[in-house]
């Protein structure tokens, strides 16, 4: 049953939120929740498209990728110049 709440159980827990926060402060938390859900869905939907570009090209990377290999390249470079000094 865990997960599934039914009308009772949710006119409960916004009678215990609205005690705890107070009329005031209900819709500011509602607002914020309301857009972190709206980012999180854009996010999710924007990493499900790129990763549905690169089944289809696997030769283009996004920018993400492409900065990170070229970080990626940066540090065994220097890793690579610090073997080679003479101590």
């Amino acid at each position: 049953m865990i997960g599934r709440f039914g009308p009772m159980e949710l006119v409960i827990i916004l009678a215990i939120a609205l005690l705890i926060f107070g009329p005031k402060k209900l819709p500011e938390i509602g607002r914020a929740l309301g857009k972190t859900i709206k980012e999180f869905k854009a996010h999710t939907n924007k990493m499900t498209s790129d990763d549905e570009e690169a089944k289809e090209d696997p030769k283009k990377l996004s920018s993400d990728e492409a900065g990170q290999n070229s970080v990626d390249q940066s540090v065994k470079t220097e890793n690579s110049n610090e073997e080679s000094r003479p101590s």
